[in-house]
């Protein structure tokens, strides 16, 4: 920690301050600045109108508003800029204005200046929210006074001022809160990578390096922990300052977390120690298996590992992650919203022995399908597709080598609604019913949240 709170926000009175982006991070980072006495502008895409009353409360604290079009313009005149994560740092007007000695910064990178407390975040292109719920739930029951947030849904800005030096705050973080980073925790987890956000990045390139930066910057005190199992997160270890300890599903391994016998094992110097049973983890499936291996590899030496187990046998998981919603004649409805990529599908896919009833397609993030396409025809009886990227997931499935017609059967629907129905009349029972987009939101809800309750709502209005 270099500042305090409160010294971070006193050097900011007197500065043009500009906030771009108010969304989630960003509301509470504005009315954080507006207490301390910070002169504030506010600049969004989204139209007065589109607030719903908001605009009209910001500007009750003294806020400036920039809405619409246009509301990048101009922001060459600020001293200080607060990106909002989805936002690309090299857009043409935060280009210009770091050209005349603009500072750009976000709401996390602040944090990270003023946490005073250890700090844990966790990046990848799955598992991120789980296994960041799994390392703050093992620290909270372990005794720690622990501050969870980030890409998870909560700012955490706001809280610096009341921690203390022997608090813990956990962290989840995205490629876009990592692509300006330039500092990293003293404990970085990268629990797997594969295609993802490219839409966004230029490249694979650009996204595999900016997830680096949770640990590009460590000293020779950090630790990261990395996925063995995943080509590129083993070669992270190559740039580590500090130390690595790897985890894997498949290897046994002389230093790391491993699974072996039915159970995950930790070997490091101490010697080599049995943890926790791979049967009394509640949540399904082995991607929770490898996210409880990245947690063990973080918190080890911080929580006991009876407390592992106690913790393990009891969590029941994130909402919109594999999340039983129902069970109605004999079908059992499970809401998946958070996959928003074909990794994270297939993880879903695997968590079930019997072929499943699949919904999937959503905003098209320019990802590759062709690995999903043999697993959808490996594990799916039925596959209902709806959303923008509808036609190159059956593309996929039809191009698959074990593919036959009628194998999955395969229906194209827009309405997201008349898909989860069509699912719904085509269930029997002892069938389950999956959410599993594999693909973002956005070409029809603001996010995977709304997406997953009008999956949930759907479900449990019928009869």
């Amino acid at each position: 920690m270099e500042l305090t709170l409160n010294e971070y926000l006193s050097g900011l009175k007197g500065q043009r301050v500009a906030v771009v982006g108010i969304g989630v991070s960003n509301t509470p980072l504005i009315r954080l600045l507006v207490r301390a006495g910070v002169k504030v502008t506010a600049c969004d895409k989204r139209t007065r109108e589109q607030f719903n009353g908001q605009a009209d409360a910001l500007e009750s604290l003294g806020v400036r508003l920039q809405l619409g079009p246009d509301y990048r313009k101009g922001l060459e005149d600020y001293d200080v800029i607060f990106r909002t994560p989805g936002l690309r740092p090299d857009v043409p007007e935060l280009e210009q204005a770091r050209a005349r000695g603009a500072l750009l910064t976000s709401e996390m990178e602040a944090f990270f200046q003023v946490c005073p407390c250890k700090l844990l975040a966790v990046t990848g292109s799955d598992g991120k929210t789980t296994t960041t719920s799994i390392i703050a739930g093992l620290l909270k029951q372990a005794g720690y006074n622990t501050y969870v947030g980030g890409n998870i849904g909560k700012p955490l800005l706001a809280d610096a001022g009341g921690m203390s030096p022997e608090d813990m705050a956990v962290v989840e973080l995205s490629s876009f809160q990592l692509m300006t980073m330039d500092r990293s925790p003293e404990i970085a987890v990268v629990t797997n990578l594969a295609p993802n956000h490219l839409d966004v990045h230029k490249s694979m390139e650009e996204y595999v390096q900016a997830k680096q930066n949770i640990y590009r910057h460590q000293n020779a005190g950090g630790l990261v922990v990395l996925n063995y199992d995943n080509a590129i997160t083993r070669g992270f270890a190559a740039d580590a300052v500090g130390e690595v300890t790897f985890f894997s599903r498949r290897e046994r391994l002389e230093k790391g977390v491993y699974v072996e016998d039915g159970a995950i094992w930790v070997s490091n110097d101490a010697g080599t120690r049995r943890v926790l049973p791979v049967e009394d983890i509640l949540l399904p499936g082995w991607h929770n298996v490898e996210n409880y291996m990245a947690a063990i590899g973080a918190v080890d030496g911080l929580v006991p590992d009876e407390v592992i187990r106690a913790f393990a046998a009891s969590f029941q998981g994130v909402e919109h992650r594999i999340e039983l919603v129902r069970t109605l004649g004999g079908v059992r409805y499970y809401n998946d919203s958070i996959a928003s990529s074909p990794s994270r599908t297939i993880a879903g896919l695997r968590c079930f022995p019997e072929k499943v009833i699949l919904i999937a397609g959503g905003y098209d993030k320019h990802i590759p399908f062709d690995t999903l396409g043999p697993e959808i025809v490996a594990h799916v009886k039925k596959l209902f597709l709806t959303g923008a990227t509808a036609e190159k997931i059956r593309a996929a499935v039809e191009a698959a080598p074990n593919y036959a017609p009628g194998r999955p059967e395969i229906a194209q629907i827009d309405d997201f609604q008349d898909a989860v129905m069509a699912a719904h009349w085509a269930a029997e029972p002892g069938d389950v019913v999956l959410l599993s987009p594999a693909g973002a939101a956005f070409d029809k809800f603001k996010n995977f949240m709304e997406r997953g309750e009008t999956f949930k709502r759907i479900v449990n209005e019928l009869k």
